[in-house]
């Protein structure tokens, strides 16, 4: 399914309609974890508003004109909106442990019936959204609207766990402390995010791409004697590209192209350029 489609849009017109209620609810309860959970809501407005952007644009500069300035067109928005989703998410969590952990110090009470009906509204909310993007893992920008979501479905059910153990107890620090373990969640689950994004905008070979196994692949191509400026990086969260040079010995230098492409094709890469050259040139010493 295409990336740039209606799961965005619904994920922002709903989650966005909830944070209006949750942050109202929250000041009602004076509840620091609904107002957290709330203000997570909300970056995940903006994170969706990001990566629904980011889709579109690679939609629509799919193919770049080769006389453009975009030769690649947007794809790279894709990336640029995954590492901002891994960026909104830790930021969100300093706001949410800077809060919990002034709460320790004024501890305050709290309306737990309100806490855990509009934190349980939230999770389905989050979960259900969530679920829209399950099937598209190997989109990185996708993946980052999926693990956005999950995450705020875990935070709202954490809220939930902590309004019913307030209404059991009336111990209201319990409030701050389910805030800050689901802060912890909340890392741990962006780490893989962040690394990823931050490689790709480095233009690093995707997660998916074993480039030492894909260079040894092409020495393997009957007539291939070396192989030397090989790069492989993200085009988008969904594209590859790769150049390379390949020294050969070969006549049938078409025939060698397409069993290159073929091979480029079954390490996940689709957008391939090759220079064949019958000695090493210059720019290769040894090879």
């Amino acid at each position: 399914m295409d990336t740039g489609d209606w799961r965005y849009a619904v994920g922002l017109v709903v989650n966005l309609a909830f944070v209006f209620c949750e942050f109202g609810a929250g000041l009602i309860a004076d509840s620091t974890a609904l107002l957290a959970d709330a203000g997570h809501n909300l970056s995940d407005v903006l994170g969706l508003a990001m990566a629904g952007g980011a889709a579109w644009l690679a939609r629509r500069g799919a193919h770049g004109a080769a006389g453009g300035r975009r030769t690649y067109g947007f794809g790279k928005a894709t990336v640029l909106a995954a590492l901002g989703n891994a960026l909104l998410l830790i930021f969100a969590c300093g706001a949410i442990a800077f809060e919990a952990v002034r709460r320790f110090a004024e501890p305050a009470p709290v309306g737990s019936g309100v806490i855990m009906t509009v934190a349980a509204i939230g999770f389905f909310i989050n979960l259900g959204t969530a679920l829209l993007f399950m099937k598209s893992q190997h989109d990185l920008n996708a993946r980052g609207a999926y693990l956005h979501m999950m995450a705020d479905a875990g935070v709202s059910l954490g809220v939930v766990a902590a309004g019913g153990l307030i209404m059991l107890t009336g111990w209201s620090l319990v409030d701050p402390i389910v805030s800050l373990v689901i802060v912890a969640v909340i890392l741990w689950s962006t780490w893989g995010l962040l690394k990823d994004s931050v490689n790709l905008a480095m233009d690093g070979a995707p997660a998916d791409v074993d480039v030492a196994k894909l260079e040894k692949a092409l020495m393997g191509l009957p007539g291939v004697r070396a192989v030397h400026d090989l790069h492989v990086w993200g085009l988008s969260t969904t594209e590859t590209a790769l150049t390379a040079h390949l020294v050969h010995d070969r006549e049938d230098g078409v025939a060698l192209l397409m069993e290159a492409q073929a091979l480029a094709k079954r390490h996940s890469i689709r957008h391939t350029t090759l220079q064949l050259e019958s000695e090493a040139l210059p720019d290769c010493p040894g090879c």
